[in-house]
């Protein structure tokens, strides 16, 4: 089969080339791009997302849908709109069920990469914050340790770099923008998340003597927000043994390694 599923909004003139990375008669996992919603955003009805996609072209018969007779697709969880990385998809409602158990329980293990900006005193770490919805300004999160909920991030160095650390972030709970607010609350923001205090990695902060031709506009190395969900682990519904899915490396995070290692080392 196809290993691409490619999704189009023709409303919003976008596209997308997303790959799948496991897949049997009950699971299907792809690797979802940065920039894309998961489901329907609450502030903006009219913005692509992911699972109206995925179902308009399942009930219109596209070929990647009918070449693996789905008739039912449903996402076990959630990455946030600039977060890259795996996503779980159940083919069958009991198999949702069970994964939702899971998450809910917090019985899955998943792993994130991250570049911030800041370098941690120590190479493991943990923050354990209660993260509540700002008061004010729901769509953010804060730490609040009175009427928050539990909430618990390991994080590990992988590399480290002139202002700058590539982390390996290990949630133990499922809070929305847990990681992101995490590292923020111990002055590691999450490379371009403008909503937590996150800048677009430039050129220009790392090469010394930088020039830009006049009349130009610098693009960032990373523009998007630098957090990828790299691996998760379930209980597969069916079999009960557990399945690890892994997502590579995106180019973008490739590319801003590459130029740290050369100008930030």
């Amino acid at each position: 089969m196809e290993p691409l599923i490619k999704l189009s909004s023709p409303e919003t003139k976008e596209f997308w080339k997303i790959r799948v990375l496991y897949e049997d008669a009950s699971l299907l996992a792809i690797d979802k791009p940065s920039g894309l919603l998961i489901s329907p955003d609450r502030y903006d009805s009219e913005r692509a997302n992911l699972m109206k996609l995925l179902h308009r072209d399942v009930a219109r018969g596209a070929s990647w849908a009918t070449e693996r007779q789905i008739t039912y697709l449903a996402n076990a969880h959630r990455l946030d709109f600039g977060t890259s990385g795996v996503v779980l998809l159940a083919k069958t409602k009991p198999a949702l069920i069970d994964l939702a158990n899971q998450f809910s329980i917090e019985k899955t293990g998943k792993i994130y990469i991250t570049l911030t900006q800041g370098s941690p005193e120590k190479d493991e770490f943990e923050v354990d914050a209660r993260l509540a919805p700002h008061p004010t300004r729901p769509q953010f999160i804060r730490v609040d340790e009175k009427s928050g909920k539990r909430s618990r991030t390991a994080f590990k160095v992988l590399e480290r770099f002139k202002g700058y650390t590539l982390l390996e972030c290990m949630p133990f709970t499922g809070r929305t923008h847990q990681i992101r607010v995490h590292l923020m609350s111990v002055h590691l923001p999450v490379l371009a998340d403008e909503a937590y205090g996150g800048r677009p990695l430039l050129l220009s902060s790392l090469k010394k003597n930088y020039h830009l031709k006049a009349g130009r506009e610098e693009l960032p190395l990373m523009g998007r927000l630098g957090l990828h969900a790299s691996q998760l682990t379930v209980t597969h519904p069916v079999t009960r043994e557990s399945v690890t899915i892994d997502s590579p490396m995106p180019k973008d995070f490739a590319v801003a390694l590459k130029f740290l290692r050369r100008f930030a080392a």
